[in-house]
């Protein structure tokens, strides 16, 4: 004997079915990086982390496809992964013929963070020694957000074009972590 769910009872059940289906799209849409919950911007691509350093890892799309710029978040808990100061000067260092080189701090929700850019050469490559491979015309957009658990370190690089094109998109992301 087959039961029919009444009218109500079918509503209630779909209602849940698409309840679930839209959490587990936002939850395959944000990452957790120590305290903070990040939503991938539009268009963006979550990739598999590429060492175990790295907590999370996004490539920005660059025009038509092609050139995109990858994106990095790191952790190391707290007073981990050296100062402010230190991770900008390393991060500028990875850049030959640098030029148009800026740093800048705001507050954001009562949480400093401090953004770093540069374009030039980006010597690619192991970022403690070994072979560098050098990449012209690229550029950096960095932040450090220093929160209670400690920083988290996220670093944007690749073809300036793309950096340009995705700046308001990764300061987005970085300003506004899902609660």
């Amino acid at each position: 004997m087959k039961k029919i769910l009444s009218p109500a009872v079918a509503a209630i059940a779909l209602g849940l079915l698409f309840s679930s289906a839209s959490s587990t799209l936002a939850a395959e849409d944000s990452f957790q990086v120590s305290e903070f919950t990040y939503k991938t911007p539009t268009g963006w691509k979550k990739e598999q982390p590429k060492s175990s350093m790295r907590k999370a890892q996004l490539t920005a799309p660059g025009k038509d496809g092609k050139g995109g710029a990858e994106v990095t978040f790191f952790y190391f808990g707290a007073g981990g992964g050296g100062s402010v100061k230190a991770n900008v000067a390393r991060w500028l260092g990875q850049f030959k013929d640098q030029k148009n080189s800026k740093e800048e701090s705001k507050t954001v929700n009562g949480v400093k963070i401090t953004y770093v850019s540069t374009e030039g050469t980006f010597m690619s490559g192991p970022p403690f020694g070994g072979a560098k491979t050098p990449m012209s015309n690229s550029g950096l957009l960095g932040a450090i957000v220093e929160g209670k658990q400690g920083n988290v370190f996220i670093k944007m690089t690749g073809p300036l074009a793309t950096i340009k094109g995705v700046d308001a998109g990764f300061r987005g992301m970085v300003e506004n972590p899902v609660k």
